[in-house]
């Protein structure tokens, strides 16, 4: 019966409005949730018949989608690791109970979290997110892990207490020889000079290099031998060159030849003016200036002077922070200065982000719906960037989320008073009895 097809959709159209105004209060509920993305309702009208001389009302039903592909305003916070996705992507992450310690850990995906170390070191949300990423080797390279599985991603753990050293591998020797010495006549006096290294396990080593002039009997020799010997054993001499110095008047002062003497060293290399020595903890790669130039060791007037002496490498040193770069490599800054890679955090990227299904604590999960998920380097690709300092707010828009709400409440009131005047009609024809 018509009437009775009107009653059904009245309360198709109650259901409807209810339902929407629980998406509306779960999106003015989550305002101020970081990461929240709000949960749209939209109406389907439903038709029972298409035809004939009576009509029956088939009502509406209503269909939710929660739209994860919008984004948030970016705010910033003080926090190092509080991370926020510019751009589309999402952070891989996984739930504190599921991290054991072992590979097999489920990733869910967010856009957004406030991470800090935990008492395990694990960088860890206040809501139980455990921030995940691809483990760097010892030096700093991360290894090819594949793409579209999340089997090589590990929960990121982070020793605050971990001690570090980067051994010598090598060092520039900025030197003037006293061009007085090589001449007839002279002294002959011997320089000496002692450059600091650091070994494989941190430790403080030394390189002693002695100068000695050739003194001719007449004019002047212009030639030095440099014996270099290691402080961990200081008889064997690791390093042993003749260096001649050009007098010409365009490049008076730099290096004419240098020659091993066979004492020990590797060949002198023109094209890069190094020499490798090997000491107790490997080889070093010495610069000293190539042939004809004044940026290594130099042979002028009569003072010895070490100009300029550098080396890569550092003693031991603490940890004292951790940042995350845009494109997703954990830093970790000790306070002798290194900094080193220790993970890579990856940006997740489906087809259709609405088809995730939503977790708890503004967290998805991929599904068939979604389509197949790719984890890109962040700023490749179709990704964006991960932004340190800062979170992504909530998605709802309240002044719109209020309005939809009087809406919705005089579309209930409507929808109710339908109710109730089929009410009133049914009782009239009940009348027609008596």
């Amino acid at each position: 019966m018509t009437i009775s097809s009107s009653l059904n959709a009245g309360v198709a159209g109650l259901q409807a409005n209810a339902t929407r105004l629980a998406s509306i209060s779960d999106n003015i509920a989550n305002s101020s949730t970081h990461g929240y993305k709000r949960v749209e309702t939209d109406f389907h009208s439903i038709v029972i018949t298409s035809g004939g001389s009576q009509y029956s009302a088939g009502g509406v039903r209503a269909v939710t989608e929660r739209l994860i592909d919008q984004r948030g305003s970016l705010v910033s916070t003080a926090n190092a690791t509080d991370l926020a996705v510019r751009g589309r992507g999402f952070l891989p992450v996984s739930q504190a109970s599921d991290v054991t310690g072992g590979t097999d850990t489920p990733m869910f995906l967010t856009t957004t979290g406030s991470f800090r170390t935990d008492s395990e070191g694990y960088l860890r949300s206040n809501s139980g997110l455990v921030l995940m990423g691809w483990p760097a080797q010892a030096d700093g390279t991360i290894p090819t892990f594949p793409r579209d599985t999340a089997d090589g991603l590990e929960p990121i753990q982070i020793n605050v207490n971990q001690f570090t050293g980067e051994p010598t591998t090598r060092m520039t020797l900025g030197v003037n020889l006293p061009a007085t010495e090589t001449t007839a006549g002279s002294a002959g006096d011997t320089a000496e000079l002692s450059v600091e290294y650091f070994g494989n396990l941190g430790t403080s080593e030394n390189i002693n290099i002695t100068f000695t002039p050739t003194v001719p009997a007449t004019g002047s020799s212009n030639t030095w031998t440099m014996t270099m010997r290691d402080s961990i054993d200081p008889a064997v001499i690791i390093g042993e060159y003749t260096l001649e110095f050009t007098d010409s008047r365009t490049a008076g002062g730099t290096l004419l030849s240098v020659t091993p003497t066979g004492a020990g060293g590797g060949p002198y290399d023109p094209a890069n003016g190094t020499i490798i020595v090997d000491v107790d903890g490997g080889p070093i790669e010495i610069d000293i200036g190539q042939i004809g130039e004044n940026d290594g060791l130099t042979q002028l007037s009569d003072n010895f002077a070490p100009i300029s002496i550098s080396k890569d490498g550092s003693p031991v040193g603490n940890m004292t922070s951790v940042e995350v770069d845009p494109n997703g490599y954990v830093y970790a800054y000790f306070d002798t200065g290194i900094t080193r890679v220790i993970y890579q955090v990856p940006l997740v990227d489906l087809p259709n982000p609405n088809g995730m299904v939503a977790l708890d604590q503004q967290t998805y999960q991929p599904s068939v719906d979604s389509g197949s998920f790719f984890l890109w380097n962040a700023s490749d690709g179709p990704t964006g960037d991960i932004l340190a300092f800062a979170l992504e707010e909530s998605t709802t828009d309240v002044a719109g989320e209020l309005t939809s709400m009087i809406q919705t409440q005089r579309a209930y009131s409507s929808n109710a008073k339908v109710i109730q005047t089929v009410d009133e009609m049914l009782q009239e024809t009940t009348n027609i009895k008596r």
